[in-house]
């Protein structure tokens, strides 16, 4: 009985301090030196309204907008992942046949057309909302052309969303922020 008390003590203290300070200490400094992020990196129309989040992809099919990675979890948020097939599975091999078909009709590009692989292949996530370059670059002439818009304009405008990878990362497009840009475009 002697530890008991003093023990008890000592567990209450910490969950106080690790429970309830801690936590509180971080969202406050988050919030004061990160707003944008804390708040959930949300993009607002013209209007002010809630159109998207920077962080999560949505699944854009319009021939209008630059479409993200394919997602195995159909871009819902709760059951999120990856499809777990293994590079030898016929599955894989037949889904991203099946991608790679559907992008090329949607672009009329010949079947020998190569296409980037973050547009073949889902994140581990389901929910990127990043592409590379190339994948922002085979979309242009797509979305320049349902727009109405001059091609060049287009990739201006995709030159401007570029995200830089540092050191060690890649160059992305963020496809949620480029579309939300796209949006306030005035057509030609």
């Amino acid at each position: 009985m002697k530890w008991t008390f003093p023990n008890l003590r000592l567990f209450l203290a910490l969950a106080v301090v690790t429970g309830g300070i801690y936590p509180l200490a971080v969202t406050l400094v988050s919030l004061i030196l990160f707003p944008h992020q804390a708040h959930g990196s949300l993009i607002r129309n013209e209007r002010g309204e809630v159109i998207a989040s920077e962080l999560i992809a949505q699944p854009f099919t319009s021939a209008r907008y630059f479409w993200p990675r394919p997602s195995a979890g159909d871009y819902a948020t709760m059951p999120s992942g990856a499809s777990n097939l293994s590079w030898t599975s016929g599955e894989l091999v037949r889904t991203v046949a099946e991608r790679k078909a559907a992008l090329l009709k949607a672009h009329n590009l010949p079947q020998e057309t190569p296409v980037p692989a973050d547009l073949l292949f889902a994140s581990g996530s389901g929910l990127e909302s990043c592409i590379s370059p190339e994948a922002a670059e085979f979309q242009a002439a797509r979305v320049a052309a349902a727009r109405k818009l001059p091609l060049e304009k287009v990739r201006r405008l995709v030159a401007e969303h570029l995200i830089p990878g540092g050191i060690l990362g890649e160059n992305v497009i963020n496809v949620m922020t480029l579309n939300a840009a796209l949006d306030t475009l005035p057509p030609s």
